[in-house]
């Protein structure tokens, strides 16, 4: 079967939290899909079994603006999208609110009971905590969220880690760690040199201005 990765939008969520771990999975289900130009054919049955499909998921159908102004229309909502094996949730401002947002919570604890892999991308801790997955976990956030997540009690919150694994829980740091846990991610659905085919399609090498050589 294919593997259905839902990536969770709401209002003031940290673009790249999200579209980073989307770049990554679209970018795996494209190489995917071109196995067969790389001279490797494969079935109907094996392509159905490889295939992996990432879209996004709100609570309605609306457009979402998220934190710094990029307005997204959802593929699907949170009653008709279909059953998930991973779900992420990304941070930002907005999880400030929809922490207390209970058809959020409710829904991810009803998905992210079934799911494979439950992940977070930053301050997307603080839900997948209030949804019960974080709780007597290790887990990461952005730096200066640590604090406040532990405050919340029942959870270790690990620090300078881009990504922490407890389980089936699967938790990043802040922003642009999404991508890496995601990639890592890949690996594990399908397998670490995949993951560095994909990684190398990105072009995805970090090498930031001012703190490394170019």
């Amino acid at each position: 079967m294919a593997t259905n990765i839902g990536i969770v939008l709401f209002p003031d969520a940290e673009e790249l939290d999200w579209a980073g771990p989307f770049e990554v999975f679209g970018m795996a289900a494209a190489l995917l899909g071109d196995r067969e130009l790389q001279n490797q054919p494969i079935s109907d049955a094996e392509r159905e079994a490889a295939e992996l499909r990432v879209f996004t998921v709100a609570q309605t159908h609306e457009p979402v603006r998220c934190r710094k102004g990029l307005t997204v229309v959802p593929e699907y909502d949170f009653s008709d999208a279909p059953a998930l094996d991973v779900v992420c949730v990304p941070g930002g401002q907005g999880t400030r609110t929809e922490v207390d947002n209970p058809v959020l919570i409710d829904w991810l604890r009803k998905v992210g009971a079934d799911c494979l892999w439950v992940t977070s991308v930053c301050t997307g801790a603080l839900l997948l905590h209030e949804a019960g997955f974080a709780k007597g976990k290790r887990v990461t956030t952005h730096w200066a969220f640590t604090q406040a997540l532990r405050e919340r009690g029942d959870v270790e919150v690990l620090e300078q880690r881009r990504y922490v694994r407890d389980g089936n829980l699967l938790t990043a740091a802040g922003v642009s760690a999404g991508t890496d846990m995601a990639l890592w991610l890949v690996g594990q659905l399908r397998t670490p040199d995949f993951a560095r085919m994909v990684q190398r399609a990105m072009e995805y090498d970090p090498a930031p201005p001012y703190t490394a050589e170019v």
